[in-house]
């Protein structure tokens, strides 16, 4: 699984590969979310518990870390946006954490309210909020399958 090949059929997502070419999906690179204020944006990113990478506003682009991964959440700037609550269904970033009701109270405490309160998954606990322009990230945890969490 993770490698697609040609399938021969007309298609047209598949004209420059043929049965006999395949890659690999190896992992993700960055998460792109529009912003209308990188200023702003960085700020809010800043207070619910993200690094900056990098920032330029020339090109305006901030790169958030996530872990100790080299790709992460690019913020970029687009002058028509403006703020917005996530529609529903909205694509979502899960990031996983340690414990997603202790994310919870931190983000309550440094004033992000989250979308809802924590709600209970498969492999533990998620919380989502929701930045200004609607990007959703969500914040989830392993604790009900310690075995498929990440080791610090």
């Amino acid at each position: 699984m993770g490698t697609i090949t040609g399938s021969g059929r007309s298609s047209p997502y598949s004209d420059d590969m043929s049965d006999d070419e395949s890659y690999e999906l190896l992992g993700f690179d960055n998460v792109l979310l529009p912003v209308g204020d990188l200023g702003e944006a960085v700020r809010f990113y800043e207070l619910a518990g993200f690094a900056v990478g990098f920032r330029l506003d020339e090109a305006g682009i901030a790169l958030l870390k996530v872990g100790g991964e080299t790709p992460g959440i690019l913020l970029r700037y687009e002058e028509t946006l403006g703020h917005r609550s996530p529609p529903w269904p909205s694509p979502r970033v899960w990031l996983e954490v340690p414990d997603a009701r202790a994310a919870a109270r931190a983000l309550g405490d440094a004033g992000i309210a989250p979308l809802d309160e924590p709600a209970s998954v498969a492999t533990g606990w998620t919380v989502e909020i929701a930045d200004p322009w609607g990007n959703v990230i969500g914040f989830t945890d392993y604790t009900k399958r310690p075995a498929l969490a990440r080791r610090p």
